[in-house]
């Protein structure tokens, strides 16, 4: 197990450093260069000068990326053009409310996903077969805005259930130790904190979830009956095994490599792709910030993100190589 780490995060360093390449080609075509893109459309010449000065873009390509690169190693992203603090902290400070959220979000697709997939397959032709594929058409059908706006307006705005935005009340006094609010309440014994924080999660979890759920019921569905025909499992039962060792020892736990393969995936496009729910519940998470970074042409946050966004998908395949081991441990030989 600790080779089969040890070799998938080595080959991780090419892809990031790739990426690196990518970025600072990028930087150095946008149209007139990152100071105009910095300064806007009426910059003047000297203004450009300066900057280009400031920022050592008058040096060799070559000197430029081993400064870039330096500088990431260092953590130092830069500063934001619009609240002129490092883009680093930035993130620090509004990660945990994306995180919470898709955790949140990818955990209710999993729990729900998985089990209904494997009953549909079970059961294919009856009644919940046809209600759960129906349902995920539904759900992969319904853009997620949409379906935040109509969860907001049916149970805060009419029902009054739960809370319509933010994530904690106004005037609640919770001591933040590690930006988690759901955790901060648990670590620190204020428990209706960590109820109120829930209050505001299920929401926007429910919204989000609503893609990878049904990608997952399809999912789970179709590597189950896949299985199902194989010939291994008409052995087993031909045995007299019993039908509970068969459905979890055979065929679930084959069924699962592909749905465990979305599910890494789906958790990378949530870190990244929470933008519009984040704005719809003004969650205060990196998505809301990112729309505003794109909006005002904030180039260092937007570099700074794809960055850190891209980190997180390499070390979420990681844990994706770690859990086909688990599952299946031949894959751990590859």
């Amino acid at each position: 197990m600790l080779r089969l780490v040890v070799r998938r995060l080595l080959q991780l360093i090419p892809t990031l450093l790739g990426l690196s390449v990518l970025l600072f080609l990028w930087l150095n075509r946008l149209p007139g260069g990152p100071a105009s893109a910095i300064l806007g459309e009426r910059a003047t010449e000297a203004e450009v000068a300066r900057i280009n000065r400031a920022l050592g873009l008058d040096e060799p390509i070559h000197v430029q990326y081993w400064r870039f690169l330096k500088r990431i190693f260092e953590l130092d992203l830069g500063t934001s053009t619009q609240t002129g603090q490092p883009v680093w902290d930035e993130f620090v400070l509004r990660f945990p409310a994306t995180v919470e959220l898709s955790v949140a979000a990818i955990l209710l697709a999993v729990v729900i996903g998985i089990p209904l997939g494997y009953l549909a397959a079970k059961h294919r032709g009856g009644w919940l077969d046809v209600a759960s594929v129906s349902g995920s058409l539904i759900g992969i059908c319904i853009p997620v805005f949409f379906l935040a706006l109509l969860l907001r307006s049916i149970f805060s705005v009419e029902l009054g259930l739960f809370p319509s935005s933010g994530r904690l009340s106004t005037g609640l006094n919770a001591t933040d130790v590690t930006g988690f609010a759901t955790l901060d309440g648990l670590l620190t014994g204020e428990l209706d904190a960590t109820w109120d924080a829930i209050m505001h999660l299920v929401l926007p979890a429910l919204a989000l979830s609503s893609i990878p759920l049904a990608v997952i019921v399809r999912m789970t569905r179709a590597s189950v009956l896949e299985v199902l025909g194989e010939d291994y499992i008409r052995t087993a039962e031909s045995k007299g095994l019993d039908k509970r060792i068969v459905r979890g020892r055979h065929v679930l736990r084959n069924a699962l490599l592909p749905v465990v393969t979305a599910v890494g995936l789906l958790t990378g496009s949530l870190l990244s792709g929470a933008v519009l729910t984040e704005s719809v519940f003004d969650f205060g998470g990196i998505g809301s910030f990112i729309r505003t970074a794109i909006d005002g042409r904030d180039y260092p946050v937007l570099v700074g993100f794809i960055l850190f966004i891209a980190t997180v998908y390499v070390l979420i395949n990681l844990l994706v190589d770690l859990a086909y081991s688990i599952i299946d441990p031949r894959v751990r030989v590859h």
